[in-house]
């Protein structure tokens, strides 16, 4: 079944009791226990599980054919569920460009607890097996990659962690699964910050973990899901399902609208570098062109002049806000190394670029006035 089908489909039945089209939200906290003590609609404390959450589950599971979901209450508490997953002294290898939330988490909190990290160029091959150790349970892949969008290969990574029995992370917010598939290319877990392109309104915060199959890791997952109690509402639920009907032609206007952006900054003389997969002198273009379906939303440019330059075009700008996040409708902007704080390592000419879905001539005016003074 296509993506655009099981978007609005997958999971989604008609409600029994009333007919209802579109799943009602289940906002009860505890469910009723029959006369033997079991519970015979499978629902207990919605901690534990919720209608809403199962239905959204399932849907995110269907949409990365994996076979089965956990969803959180943010991308974060996904991401810390699996490293908590793994045992202190394990080893994760880990890419020196990505979200600086996920690089924070290892350093300043898994690390207390004893997992150990190694952050490598994941486009060198090379780099990835050199870091390898023996205590190595975990290879975690950002494509593209936050902020410079570097492209991995995730196959070929795969292949890496499971020839000495490590499991393979992708995170997949940037792609989506309309633009790429990482467990049909061999990765093991799909993570997701639902609060993106999922959602896609700016309007709820959310994370969730895909596996491509049952495994001890997922059910430790799913175990820190229902006692660390990271989990979303059952409106939370509610609205991620009402985004995601939407997906599949929302992540194909966003990347149309990208490459529109895109090349027209790539010929301006203003802009030192743009950091965009679907231009062709992009260092990763040919493995993003084999492993996606599209090349995505996000760029990244580096403004000439430096970080002073860089602030005051964002500043210029009329059309696209400064802002944290990405994946909206609307059009973002964020001077990255100011967000990310002493630690960073992004250029400070660098400005992230969350293309909406405004017109993309619209857009491309705006850039080229505030790039213009």
């Amino acid at each position: 079944m296509n993506i655009e089908t099981l978007a609005i489909h997958a999971g989604q039945d008609i409600d029994p009791a009333t007919g209802s089209v579109i799943p009602p939200i289940y906002l009860s906290t505890t469910f009723e226990r029959a006369a033997d003590g079991t519970f015979p609609q499978s629902y207990m404390y919605t901690r534990n599980a919720n209608p809403n959450r199962t239905i959204l589950e399932r849907c995110l599971s269907a949409l990365e054919d994996g076979v089965e979901c956990a969803a959180f209450g943010s991308g974060l508490a996904a991401t810390m569920s699996i490293f908590q997953a793994l045992r202190p002294g394990d080893h994760v290898v880990a890419p020196d460009d990505a979200y600086h939330g996920v690089s924070r988490l290892l350093r300043e909190i898994m690390a207390r607890w004893g997992l150990t990290y190694t952050a490598v160029d994941m486009t060198d091959l090379g780099a990835v097996r050199a870091a390898l150790q023996p205590q190595t349970r975990l290879i975690w892949i950002e494509t593209p990659s936050n902020p410079r969008l570097k492209v991995a290969d995730i196959e070929a990574i795969a292949g890496i962690a499971h020839d000495v029995g490590a499991l393979c992370v992708v995170d997949n917010t940037w792609a989506t699964p309309v633009q790429q598939r990482p467990l049909e290319l061999g990765a093991d877990l799909v993570l997701h910050a639902t609060t993106k392109y999922l959602g896609g309104h700016s309007d709820v915060l959310g994370g969730a973990v895909v596996t491509r199959e049952l495994s001890p890791i997922f059910e430790q997952v799913r175990f820190l899901q229902a006692n660390g109690g990271a989990v979303p509402s059952p409106f939370d639920c509610w609205l991620l399902l009402r985004g995601i009907q939407t997906l599949a032609y929302r992540v194909r206007a966003h990347a149309e609208n990208a490459m529109r952006v895109a090349r027209f900054l790539a010929s301006h003389p203003r802009i030192e570098r743009v950091h965009y997969p679907g231009l062709e002198t992009h260092p990763g273009h040919a493995v993003a062109t084999r492993q996606m379906r599209g090349f995505g939303g996000m760029l990244s440019i580096e403004v000439h002049g430096g970080e002073g330059a860089a602030m005051a075009v964002a500043g210029r700008l009329q059309i696209f806000t400064r802002a944290t996040s990405l994946g909206g409708i609307e059009s973002l902007i964020e001077h990255r190394a100011s967000i990310e704080g002493p630690e960073s390592k992004t250029p400070p000419s660098l400005l992230r670029v969350s293309v909406g879905l405004e017109h993309p001539d619209d857009l491309i005016a705006d850039l080229e006035q505030a790039l213009a003074e």
